[in-house]
């Protein structure tokens, strides 16, 4: 058995488990897709778009209101003197526009600001989509790998197997070498149904995820050539990290927030001015029964001008709203360093992470090439009597396992290279689609 059968053996398999390859979607499209189905991602949508109308909301509190009160009453009155009855109706529309307001000033900047962390959140859960999607679509072809290189080991040791056999029968061979071959043949039969089950539960998330049925990823392009991690220093990604990670982002905002808050809370010894407007319109009618006494007016009123208000003792209740705030200020500022350390701290370890699996990938290359240049010595040995057939298991076994990690290994490269940017802050779906030109076409 030489290794063009073994390259051989995994084609046909890739083959019969990959179906057509213009059925595969691309990691690009599935992204699209997810977009438009995952509810996570949905409802961080939702909530970012909800956003402006909270933020207008505050806006109102420094723009004018009008009201307008309206009232019509009808009654009698019964006295010793005689009986009598009155009705009355009257309407007002009065308006207000803030001039001086502290408290609304500081509510309008917060809103603003909140409107930037709605718009960061977004970023992150987006963000978020692309590595579970990623994920999920690499685990996909990792279990489908996984499968195919179970089932080419698996003819192969049934070839061992049989050749076992055939030398037995002729007095070549012991028993022990059938039932070694045996062994391992059901071994493999049970890692085959493992990895068969696996696949399908891989295959069940991707759908999940995607909101499609039956979805075939599509596998890297050969030759594999994965691209090197740019800028090759993990202090400068800690630098960008630093500057530009949501979450270090957001933590600023919330600090801004809180600082806003306090200025809330000093703004309740500051006084308020409004200019006020109102017209206002009354009639009035009464009549009184025996003499026939009545009478009937209507009233017009208008006034416009300016209210002050100015606090001056509210039992303490602002100072000590000051002392809060300013503790809460605090507990911000230590949120956003933490949130930096933390950062920092992710990205350094996503980036030697994604170094370390560059170099798996090339150690297992090499170490591919050579199991099968060892399983090969191996078989010519047992054919002429100085290799035993456990030997020739273990040659398969050591070149099986090299392939399946080989492949995983890629996968978790390429997946730590978007999680290196998401660590960062800086992935973006530009980086989905790099990654999915690697893909067969």
């Amino acid at each position: 058995m030489t290794a063009t059968f073994f390259s051989r053996a995994l084609a046909a398999s890739l083959l019969a488990l990959s179906g057509l390859s213009a059925q595969a979607q691309s990691l690009d499209e599935l992204y699209t897709a997810a977009r438009g189905y995952d509810a996570t991602y949905l409802a961080a949508r939702a909530l970012a778009d909800s956003a402006p109308f909270r933020a207008a909301q505050a806006d109102a509190l420094l723009r004018p209101s009008v009201s307008l009160d309206a009232s019509a009453n009808t009654g009698r009155v019964e006295t010793g003197f005689g009986n009598g009855s009155f009705n009355t109706r009257s309407g007002q529309v009065s308006a207000r526009q803030p001039l001086f307001n502290r408290n609304s000033s500081a509510t309008i900047d917060q809103a603003e600001r909140e409107l930037e962390a709605a718009a960061l959140r977004l970023e992150v859960a987006e963000q978020d989509l692309m590595v579970r999607l990623a994920q999920a679509y690499f685990d996909v072809l990792a279990a489908q790998d996984a499968l195919v290189t179970t089932r080419t080991s698996k003819v192969a040791i049934n070839e061992q197997l049989a050749s076992a056999k055939r030398n037995f029968e002729v007095g070549t061979a012991t028993i022990t070498d059938t039932r070694e071959a045996q062994a391992r043949f059901d071994l493999a039969t049970a890692q085959e149904l493992a990895a068969d089950n696996d696949l399908r539960n891989k295959r069940i998330a991707l759908d999940q995820l995607v909101g499609r049925s039956q979805v075939e990823p599509k596998g890297l392009a050969t030759p594999v050539s994965l691209p090197p991690i740019t800028p090759a220093d993990a202090e400068v990604w800690a630098r960008t990290a630093d500057a530009q990670h949501p979450s270090v982002r957001l933590a600023q905002l919330s600090l801004d927030v809180a600082r806003l808050e306090t200025s809330k809370a000093r703004a309740g010894h500051f006084p308020t001015l409004d200019a006020v407007a109102s017209v206002a319109s009354q009639y009035n009618s009464t009549g009184r029964s025996g003499s026939q006494l009545s009478s009937a007016g209507t009233t017009n009123t208008g006034s416009i001008g300016v209210q002050f208000n100015l606090p001056l003792f509210s039992g303490m209740s602002v100072q000590n709203r000051i002392k809060e705030t300013l503790s809460l200020e605090e507990k911000s500022q230590n949120d956003l360093e933490a949130a930096r350390r933390t950062v920092s701290l992710g990205t350094r370890q996503a980036y030697f992470g994604v170094q370390s699996l560059q170099a798996q990938v090339l150690a297992l290359e090499a170490a591919e090439s050579s199991s099968a240049l060892a399983l090969e010595a191996t078989q010519l040995g047992y054919r002429v009597g100085v290799r035993v057939n456990i030997d020739v298991l273990n040659a398969q076994t050591q070149l099986y396992t090299t392939r399946r990690d080989l492949s995983k290994a890629r996968y978790d490269t390429l997946l730590g290279g978007l999680r290196l940017r998401q660590a960062a802050g800086q992935l973006k779906p530009e980086d989905v689609t790099a990654v999915s030109r690697l893909l067969t076409r």
